[in-house]
């Protein structure tokens, strides 16, 4: 299992990635220019995914804006967290602001609405 990453880092890596996937997709379509129409649909696909990418860092940028900045009890730096558990961004210590959650093992599943461990009894 790979491990866990600040969630903010891993959307960010997430855009970085579907800019050079459109690069290539869009050099892909120049080994097709004896037909435009394959080549043209090639440029605007990767064209596509370098738009994706930009509403991808503007989306998470906004939600940047408004993660809470807190203060690593690790390594003092300040990181911003989303959800109710995270990882610090430099020293991938688990984080949470939920004081029911202290102590606890880190699960990526707290920050999901409904966690399996609540199930309604109907």
């Amino acid at each position: 299992m790979k491990p866990y990453k600040n969630k903010i880092n891993r959307i960010r890596s997430f855009a970085l990635a579907l800019i050079f996937i459109g690069v290539v997709i869009m050099y892909i379509g120049i080994f097709f220019r004896s037909n435009e129409i394959v080549m043209l649909i090639f440029m605007f696909l990767g064209m596509l995914s370098i738009i994706a990418s930009t509403v991808v860092y503007a989306w998470i940028g906004t939600l940047s804006t408004r993660a809470v900045k807190i203060q690593c009890p690790n390594c003092g730096k300040h990181t911003k967290m989303l959800g109710r558990v995270d990882m610090c961004g430099h020293c991938r210590e688990p984080l949470t602001l939920d004081p029911d959650l202290e102590g606890k093992e880190f699960d990526v599943s707290y920050n999901k609405s409904k966690m399996p461990h609540e199930k309604s009894s109907k």
